[in-house]
């Protein structure tokens, strides 16, 4: 049995310029981002299927049992499994320590983990990279998913990166350098709260993929961002300003199209605001999911009964890419 492990993520600055229809025209994208200690399991295990009356079993919140791929209800498992040239005698497993829909990248981080599992189950091994770009391609060009390509990296790559997107073929992953004590310190400021909302991230993101164009000037802002908020993390500034910064970015995207926000998610941001947070955003496409709260340490209770109605997720940052932890 082949086990995989791969980080959902959480993205700073930049989204929105990691889709092609934007980085391809305009000289380049970029985001600043970390993959977290919440991640996407996947095992892959062969069965005699001569002895059944099913070739293929997936398993995730339902289970589906098959004699061809073409049977397989589930998309992104169906065409993975095509991709990688399997038709038959496999059981595939799926859990999620949290839920989709959450905005923290847990559909590409499904992708790129069996993507993982499949090859090794084949006795074939991925780069990190390599593996991102190839769930990109499936994620984009085969399943027609508006997605961009930051999550597929986060989730191969992990680690707490500046990621530039020059082409779909050309990417470049910085690691951003951060001493464990600076990591705490960041850590110590987030606080992760799930609205409860649910939406399909590829849903919103159609709204406002179209008018790219139009809001080029916008995108060229939060793509100065990540650099702004790359030199002040590194630098060893006040992390003030790093929240500030989140916050701005928060106000340009919501300003991108109206499906991106609504009235409940900006209750609870100023709410939240209004407790102590220096600065907060919501995270992925938009229109639900996770809200993402930059407190100072002495704020955070305060904050948190603020919104006694929403979940928090404990979050730490800087985890590793998807990785084989049973083979």
């Amino acid at each position: 049995m082949i086990i995989t492990q791969t980080p959902f993520r959480i993205s700073f600055f930049g989204g929105g310029t990691d889709y092609p229809a934007y980085f391809e025209k305009n000289g380049g994208g970029a985001v600043l981002g970390t993959a977290i200690d919440h991640s996407a399991y996947l095992s892959v295990s062969r069965f005699y299927s001569r002895l059944f009356d099913y070739s293929i079993r997936i398993a995730y919140r339902k289970v589906e049992c098959v004699k061809s791929l073409e049977e397989i209800e589930h998309a992104p498992f169906r065409e993975c499994l095509r991709h990688c040239g399997i038709s038959n005698d496999v059981e595939i497993n799926y859990t999620g320590e949290l839920p989709s829909f959450s905005g923290l990248g847990s559909s590409s981080s499904f992708v790129v983990g069996l993507l993982n599992a499949l090859h090794a189950f084949q006795g074939r091994a991925r780069r990190s990279l390599e593996l991102a770009l190839e769930a990109i391609h499936l994620e984009q060009n085969i399943l027609g998913e508006a997605v961009g390509c930051q999550d597929q990296v986060f989730a191969a790559v992990g680690g707490f990166k500046l990621i530039e997107f020059r082409t779909r073929e050309d990417i470049v992953v910085h690691a951003v350098p951060l001493s464990p004590d600076r990591i705490r310190l960041i850590e110590d400021h987030l606080l992760l709260l799930h609205t409860g909302i649910k939406r399909r991230a590829a849903d919103v993101a159609g709204n406002y993929i179209s008018s790219l164009d139009a809001q080029r000037r916008s995108l060229e802002r939060m793509r100065h961002m990540v650099d702004e908020g790359y030199s002040i993390l590194t630098s060893g500034r006040d992390l003030t300003q790093f929240g500030e910064l989140l916050d701005e970015a928060w106000q340009i995207k919501r300003s991108l199209d109206p499906s991106i926000s609504n009235s409940e998610i900006e209750a609870i941001y100023c709410r939240g605001r209004q407790a102590g947070a220096i600065g907060a955003k919501l995270l992925g496409a938009g229109g639900g999911g996770c809200m993402l709260f930059f407190v100072p340490p002495g704020r955070r209770a305060q904050v948190r009964q603020s919104l006694p109605h929403l979940e928090e997720i404990p979050v730490h940052i800087n985890s590793p890419g998807s990785h084989i932890i049973h083979a």
